[in-house]
């Protein structure tokens, strides 16, 4: 993480009990029954009942972290600036302007700034992570009928 990150580091006792938590609560997961987190606070125990699929989401979640990762959770709806989408794509703020403006990503205006949506985001990413594995495919098959060795 770095060091202007809103989010502390994990510590490797947090890492060690998100591993624990997520391999627990992935047994509990395997009923297909929704949740209920027993929580204690200011007030005492409590039991919140969780909609189904936010136990899977807990899950990949604290595996996540469990592997030292960042995580956020953001709506799909929700918007980024160029420079947040940029580093999510892992490329540089110009050439993402440059993809917007090509008009391969979606994007308005707020004033001179542009705006991203998260769920965009995701489906330029899902689409261009396909398109990279069959040319990968496709290389391997050449080099397998060139026998290549590989």
């Amino acid at each position: 993480m770095t060091a202007q990150s809103r989010f502390p580091v994990l510590s490797p006792a947090d890492t060690k009990v998100a591993r624990a938590s997520s391999q627990r609560l992935a047994a509990l997961l395997d009923g297909g029954r929704p949740l209920t987190l027993s929580v204690t606070g200011a007030d005492g125990q409590e039991a919140v009942k969780l909609p189904e699929p936010v136990g899977a989401l807990l899950q990949e979640i604290l595996e996540d972290m469990a592997a030292g990762s960042e995580v956020a959770v953001l709506r799909r709806d929700a918007e980024l600036t160029t420079q947040q989408a940029a580093d999510f794509l892992n490329v540089s703020r110009p050439f993402l302007v440059e993809l917007l403006e090509q008009g391969d990503l979606p994007f308005r205006k707020v004033g001179t700034h542009r705006r991203v949506r998260v769920d965009d985001v995701l489906r330029y990413k899902h689409e261009v992570d396909a398109a990279r594995r069959r040319a990968l495919d496709e290389l391997a098959a050449d080099a397998q009928e060139l026998d290549m060795g590989y």
